[in-house]
């Protein structure tokens, strides 16, 4: 793209897509993409992944409206879906008339967005394997996903490209309350994955990390639609205030208790696993509220569920004389691996239930050799082709792994 006495065209770039969308709305982030890489000789078009994580979507961009539309990719069979689930760039030489072009995945620091096609029109003999134009369409690609992060609170295009039909009241309320599926940093990988994502009950997630201390839990709320859905909600609210005021492990569990009993009594209760790893010296607790006990993953086998920390489920433990904290010292490279039993209750045609040993297998099957993200993606998907018809239930899985190199293979060029 240049030699060393020339200016880095990508600088150029960057700069005027940052001018561009300062006030852009986000229907207008795909064409002022566009335009910032035009005189670079370039075109881009934005994929978003679909809510199932199934398809890539197009974003429109300028003139939409006046040419064909385009197909939404499927993930598990292209090019482009294999950048999506692998976090890496893949150049498509020139050939057959064809211009060359590169798929790049498209991130919010580490939450996999989908990907970001890049097309060589201008300068014939730009290669996009070279590693100075990877290296700008690396960082350029960044900047967009964050953008697209920044823009989706403000409008609602962005989040209907990723819509393939309408979603719940409940799915709603909890979508808009749940942190990203994805969050990467220099010592720990978590992810979670929710399904049916349009029509979510009462499960949910949540994490945070601060200093040497990740929390992360996962929620079940009794009952179906909106009822549970604010069930939920309310324990989550609960949960992050205490959380925020210091509150260990069992008051956090506690505070959820006085939440549902006094907002909502009718609603019988909240299975949970709130947990608290040290990030320093992997020393994990957890308190377990009437939840399937989380798996410890290690080395690629299963060594044993976490059977520690029971208690009653949150809204009935307020008099619950028998709490307990367990407590797990992780080693680096360790995964756990959280559930509701909307997975292991998945039943096919005859009956059979998807169960935790299936569910154990696919995990061992994949560790090490899968990003935290497309394990997770996989076995929901797995989970949910099981079912003998539409789901009858929520499908939540959450992988919390401990270590420096699960972080470093989350980076698009690693």
């Amino acid at each position: 793209m240049s030699t060393p006495d020339e200016p880095w065209p990508w600088r150029a770039a960057i700069v005027d897509l940052l001018a561009r969308t300062r006030l852009a709305q986000p229907d207008e982030l795909a064409a002022e993409v566009a335009a910032a890489v035009l005189p670079l000789g370039l075109e881009t078009t934005i994929y978003l992944v679909d809510q199932e994580q199934r398809t890539l979507r197009p974003v429109p961009g300028p003139g939409a409206a006046d040419t064909e539309p385009i197909e939404p990719i499927p993930v598990d069979s292209t090019v482009p879906g294999r950048v999506f689930m692998t976090v890496s760039s893949e150049p498509v030489p020139a050939g057959d008339g064809r211009p060359a072009r590169l798929w790049m995945p498209m991130l919010d620091g580490n939450e996999r967005l989908g990907v970001l096609e890049v097309v060589v029109r201008g300068d014939p003999g730009t290669d996009p394997g070279d590693e100075a134009f990877l290296a700008g369409c690396d960082l350029f690609g960044q900047l967009v996903g964050h953008l697209i992060a920044t823009k989706v609170p403000y409008g609602d295009a962005l989040l209907k490209v990723r819509r393939a039909r309408r979603m719940s009241e409940a799915s709603e309320l909890l979508w808009q309350l749940l942190p990203p599926l994805t969050f990467v940093c220099h010592r720990a990988v978590v992810s979670a994955i929710l399904e049916p994502c349009y029509e979510v009950g009462g499960d949910g997630f949540d994490y945070a990390a601060d200093g040497t201390s990740l929390f992360f839990a996962i929620f079940d709320t009794a009952g179906h639609e909106m009822r549970a859905g604010l069930g939920t909600a309310a324990v989550m609210s609960a949960i992050r205030a205490a959380r925020r005021a210091g509150d260990d492990l069992d008051a956090l569990a506690r505070a959820a208790d006085r939440a549902l009993e006094a907002y909502l009594p009718e609603l019988r209760f909240t299975t949970a696993v709130l947990a608290h790893l040290d990030l320093d010296s992997g020393r994990m607790r957890y308190v377990n509220a009437g939840h399937p006990p989380p798996l410890l993953v290690r080395d690629g086998r299963l060594v044993h569920g976490l059977t520690g920390g029971r208690r009653l489920p949150l809204g009935l433990g307020l008099d619950d004389a028998g709490r307990e904290v367990g407590e797990e010292m992780l080693r680096r490279g360790d995964r756990i691996l959280l559930y509701t039993d909307g997975i292991t209750e998945a039943r096919d045609r005859d009956g059979t239930a998807f169960g935790v040993d299936r569910l154990a297998g696919l995990v061992r099957r994949d560790a090490g050799r899968l990003p935290a993200p497309e394990t997770l993606r996989r076995l929901c998907h797995a989970a949910l082709s099981h079912y003998d018809g539409p789901p009858s239930d929520d499908a939540t899985l959450m992988l919390v792994e401990w270590s420096y190199d699960a972080a470093r293979a989350m980076l698009p060029l690693a």
